[in-house]
This record gives structure tokens, sequence and C-alpha cells, in this order.
């Protein structure tokens, strides 16, 4: 944990060198644009529809808005850096806005497993407790339980960016990775670091598999359940209201779980795979998350499709 026996100096701006290798840069950029394009579009549309139709205004869809909130700023955050470099041919990043990038970046991959596991626990209480649903996910709870998972996760995030924060270096201030992530601020500075990659594993992993672990719980009961119904239309009407949330749980913790596994089995990633497999695995589930909620969710699609009309 302690620093080298070397000078150590004042970092006043870091150096993306992570994109280097990128043989197109400008059509990667144009494309990481196109995406994140998408997901905002996708992500403002739940929102706002959600928000402007009061009938709407129930647990499942204040839950909807929370993930949607969280895809915003998780993709923001990593996005601007890397299109500055790959289209505005930029590579330096001030000292401030990398510190604030990291920790948008650590507050959403807490978060982005939270607002999944809240909307676990929503299919939970309303496929298990039909009667007593409103009795429990009053919407006063439900903020209360939002609120909380964001406190939590801005905590996780303030803990792990104050760590970096306070890093000596040694005069080197290029960053291997893509954008400023913890990592990369880890492997520029002049210290061990074992002690860091351990710190954030820890809480990475506490985060990652203890909601993995709630959802999987949440879906064995709801399967009891269904298998309990005497009705095959029952059965598939409850199952249909589960469809679009397996979809996010599985595009968000496969490739999570995945990446765990092969860094685990020894697995040696080039600079180049490591950085495709973070930018996919943050981008790939908050562009789908959208399109799923707008496709898969009647009450969403109708209204977007009446609001389309009404603009014509």
């Amino acid at each position: 944990m302690e620093p080298n026996n070397r000078t150590t100096y004042t970092v006043t701006e870091f150096l993306i060198t992570g994109l280097d290798d990128v043989q197109h840069p400008k059509l990667v950029g144009a494309a990481i644009l196109f995406v994140l394009f998408l997901i905002l579009i996708g992500s403002i549309t739940n929102i706002c529809v959600i928000a402007c139709n009061k009938p709407l205004h129930t647990p499942m869809y204040f839950f909807i808005c929370s993930l949607a909130t969280v895809d915003i700023v998780y993709t923001s955050g990593i996005s601007v850096t890397m299109l500055n470099v790959l289209l505005g041919e930029e590579r330096r990043v001030p000292y401030a806005p990398c510190m604030i990038q990291c920790f948008l970046f650590n507050l959403g991959s807490a978060m982005e497993p939270f607002a999944i596991a809240l909307m676990a626990y929503d299919r939970l209480i309303a496929i298990s407790y039909p009667l007593r649903y409103q009795t429990i996910l009053t919407n006063t709870n439900v903020c209360l339980l939002i609120i909380a998972t964001w406190a939590v996760g801005c905590i996780f995030a303030s803990l792990l960016t104050g760590l970096v924060n306070n890093l000596p270096f040694c005069g080197s201030n290029k960053l291997q990775y893509s954008f400023c992530e913890y990592a990369a601020l880890v492997r520029a500075a002049c210290v061990n670091p074992t002690y860091y990659f351990n710190a954030i594993s820890a809480v990475g992993t506490a985060v990652l598999w203890v909601n993995l672990a709630l959802i999987i719980f949440s879906y064995m009961k709801i399967v009891c359940v269904v298998i309990q119904m005497s009705s095959s239309k029952d059965r598939k009407k409850t199952f249909n209201t589960c469809v679009s949330h397996m979809i996010v749980v599985a595009c968000f913790f496969i490739p999570k779980v995945l990446l765990i596994l092969v860094t685990r089995v020894g697995l040696v990633l080039t600079l180049s795979h490591r950085n495709g497999l973070i930018i996919g695995s943050t981008l790939g589930p908050s562009l789908v998350n959208p399109l799923v909620y707008c496709l898969k969710t009647k009450e969403i699609r109708g209204l977007v499709r009446n609001s389309h009309h009404l603009i014509l």
C-alpha cells in the first residue's frame, strides 16, 4: 500500500493511451456515439413517458425509471472521454474530470445490479403476494428503496474514488485503458497495486454476487408459485410479466460473470480485448434495457405509439 521510494509528482492531467491501437478510430468513435445516442433517447423516452402518465406511477415503472437513470449516468460517464479521444483526437484529460469519470463509472457499476435486483423484488411481491402488493410496495416504500440503493452506490463509488484520488504518481500520467477507470489509475501510480485491486475485488464481488443471489432467490420462489398455478393461461401470463426483466438480467450479469471467470482461470487478455470487453459489457446492457422495456412493456409501447401518431 505504501508508495515506492521514488520522487512523486503532482499530476494535473492524464493521457489516455488505451485507444492508440484502434485501427479505425473515427469509425469506432462514430459507432460509440451512435450507441450512446440510442441509449440516451431510449432511456429518456422511458423516463418521460412514465413521468407524464399518472397510471404508470406504480412500483414497477418507478424501478424502470431508476434503471434508466443508471444507464444514462453509467454510459455517459465513460463515453465522453472515449469520444474525445477517437473523434476529437484529444487524449489529455484534466485531473478533476478524470476523478469525476472514475466516480460515475464506479457508481454505475454498483447501481446497475442494485436497480435490477429491485425489479426482481417487485416481480417477487407481485406474483407471490398479489393481494398485499399495494400495501408492501407503497410509493413511499418504493422511493425509500430507490434512495437507499443510490445512497449505498454513492458510498461505494466514493470509497473507491477516494482511494485512487490520493495515489502518488512518479512522473507517469499515462492511463493504459480507454477511459479514467479505477484499474487504470492504480496501474499508473507508483504503488503496489495488490491492496487496491483486492479492495475493488471485495467491493465488486460483494455487490455483484449478493444482488445476483437475491435475483436467483426471487425467481426460484416465483417458479414455485407458477408451478402451483392450476391454469396454464395464468402460468403463461405470469411468465410474460417476467420476460423483460429476465432479458435485462441475462444481458448484464452473463458478460460480467464470464469476465470474472476468465480472469480467475488465469487467461491473460490483451489490452485491446480487455478494453473491448469493458466497453461492450457497459454499453451493451444499457442499450438493451430501454429497447426491452419499450418493446416488451405494452403500456409503454402503446403510449409511445400513440405519441408518435399524435406528432404525425
